[in-house]
């Protein structure tokens, strides 16, 4: 029985062409060059207050966007109470129309009900 042994790999086969690939991260680093910046490493001190800042920042975006969909909410219902408001003068126009006597008088007329001419009389009764 034979033992198990690794391939070789070739390393003229497996390599791809244009020389070797840079991850993005790498990319990334090479261009903005951060070790230069910040020597080899982050300082710990700075961590804290990047944190806070960057907290801040979220919170104000967030606010900016709650205010403006208030703003939106605001507008709507504006516009919604001016056509409510247009609506309620047209209808009590109508019924102040239809409530007039003369108005009252010819719906009614179709059944036979009329207006008095004359003034109506009081009836007394002596005990």
């Amino acid at each position: 029985m034979s033992q198990n042994t690794f391939k070789k790999k070739l390393k003229s086969a497996n390599k791809p062409k244009g020389g070797p690939r840079k991850s993005i991260f790498a990319w990334i680093e090479e261009r903005l060059d951060v070790t230069k910046i910040l020597g080899e490493g982050v300082p710990v001190q700075l961590v804290p207050p990047v944190g806070f800042v960057a907290l801040l920042a979220l919170i104000y975006i967030w606010s900016n966007h709650r205010a403006e969909n208030m703003v939106r909410k605001i507008e709507k219902a504006q516009q919604e109470v001016e056509d409510l408001r247009a609506d309620v003068t047209t209808l009590e126009a109508e019924y102040m129309l239809s409530s007039m006597q003369s108005e009252v008088a010819k719906k009614v007329a179709a059944q036979e009900i009329f207006e008095l001419n004359q003034p109506p009389i009081k009836i007394e009764i002596e005990k």
